[in-house]
């Protein structure tokens, strides 16, 4: 199959799970979303982590305000992304959920532009598809892509519906292959 099929294809999906995702279920969502929190803080406390990449949500991204808000609060380092042009991601501390500002695309990041640049025990990857070999779907920009690839050192976990799985995400040479896929079929 040649890139263009391929770059087709990614398209055709992109549109299909913003539609699926759009209606999902707000009670559901919220049970489901409790749940990706509640796991993810489970894994960073098992494992010691103390330097998480996350993101902000928007639009109906799994919302894991609750997550940051709880991690802030047991001094846990989160960052996040601050998008830039050139497929880019500047990663910004984040010390206060109260404190942010919009960016592009629909994003947010903390106000205080406090960079990090240093390594990381977890990034939590948002999409809108996976597989099963754990290959995942973002938006189009190629950001986490080019951000993961640079930091082998952390467990990449991406968080997504049960519904945004498809047999075989479309893939190209730059995609990364996450470590992990958290789901619960049960919720759903």
């Amino acid at each position: 199959m040649d890139n263009i099929d391929i770059i087709a294809q990614k398209k055709a999906l992109r549109q299909e799970m913003l539609v699926r995702r759009a209606k999902t279920n707000g009670e559901l969502k919220n049970k489901y979303d409790q749940w990706i929190c509640e796991q993810l803080e489970n894994i960073i406390l098992k494992n010691g982590y103390k330097k998480i990449h996350a993101y902000l949500p928007m639009g109906k991204e799994i919302d894991i305000y609750p997550l940051l808000k709880s991690l802030l609060e047991k001094k846990i380092t989160v960052v996040v992304p601050k998008t830039l042009p050139k497929r880019k991601l500047e990663n910004l501390v984040l010390t206060d959920l109260n404190k942010v500002e919009k960016g592009v695309f629909g994003t947010t990041h903390p106000a205080s532009g406090v960079v990090y640049n240093d390594t990381f025990d977890l990034i939590i990857v948002p999409g809108l598809a996976f597989d099963k070999n754990n290959y995942r779907l973002g938006y189009g920009g190629g950001y986490y892509d080019n951000f993961i690839v640079n930091h082998q050192e952390a467990k990449k976990i991406g968080i997504f519906y049960p519904f945004q799985e498809v047999e075989k995400v479309p893939t190209e040479a730059h995609d990364v292959q996450l470590d992990e896929i958290l789901i619960n079929d049960g919720i759903l």
